[in-house]
């Protein structure tokens, strides 16, 4: 019951954290014009931004959300901050800062403790589920958009960094405008959905039963395995 409960807070606070990105004023760049803040985040070469030593992750991420007009990245990598705030918003503060410390924000890398986990079947997809759109005839002058992350918030409208809230048809005619000339393969929802692991993380959550919640992530990861695989825009990431 408690591992349910969260679950449907952390979807919530994805949902939210989704919003509140699209309102933040963040820009869509590519690695090459990534920006940051420089008082919190170092800029790696590949347009990373790494936590800088004796800031918390959890003030790094906020200060994307609260000067947003700062920074500039691409779809991946928004799809990351929108999931580390939301668990920032439903955990324990000085735990999100442990198991998260010295933060990478690049591409779809991320911390092994966010477990992200792969299923297929989008037609049952929930609010707060990460998912992709495939653009196969990409214009080879614009291969940012060669596809578009998204997380949906709810039944048919989804935010994607760079396209905005959009229903999916949205999605699919603003991935089509960058397709090569004489194209004829549209843009096209995949059935790949992403979400964090709700049992892990629930026991790093301020109130709840610890021991309980240990149990259930100990359960789960015997039933299913201890490595979490996914597969994110033809990219496969695997954590143990």
């Amino acid at each position: 019951m408690q591992r349910l409960q969260f679950e449907t807070i952390l979807r919530s606070r994805i949902v939210e954290s989704a919003e509140a990105l699209h309102r933040s004023g963040v820009s869509f760049a590519t690695f090459a014009t990534a920006r940051r803040n420089p008082q919190l985040w170092d800029l790696t070469t590949k347009g990373g931004f790494q936590i800088k030593a004796g800031v918390t992750p959890a003030q790094g991420i906020r200060d994307i959300f609260i000067n947003g007009h700062q920074y500039a990245f691409e779809c991946a990598t928004a799809m990351v901050i929108v999931l580390y705030k939301a668990v920032l918003d439903s955990i324990l503060e000085s735990e999100f800062n442990r198991i998260f410390a010295d933060m990478l924000l690049y591409d779809w890398h991320y911390d092994s403790d966010l477990k992200l986990i792969q299923e297929q079947g989008s037609h049952k997809a929930s609010p707060g589920d990460i998912m992709y759109f495939n653009n196969p005839d990409v214009s080879p002058e614009t291969l940012e958009w060669k596809g578009e992350n998204v997380v949906k918030l709810k039944e048919d409208l989804f935010y994607g960094h760079g396209i905005g809230i959009l229903p999916a048809k949205g999605i699919i005619d603003s991935l089509n405008q960058h397709r090569r000339p004489e194209a004829t393969i549209s843009a096209y929802m995949t059935d790949e959905v992403i979400y964090p692991d709700f049992i892990y993380l629930s026991q790093f959550a301020p109130e709840g039963n610890r021991e309980v919640e240990r149990s259930l992530s100990t359960s789960y990861q015997q039933e299913h395995g201890r490595r979490v695989h996914a597969v994110i825009g033809g990219r496969r990431y695997i954590r143990g």
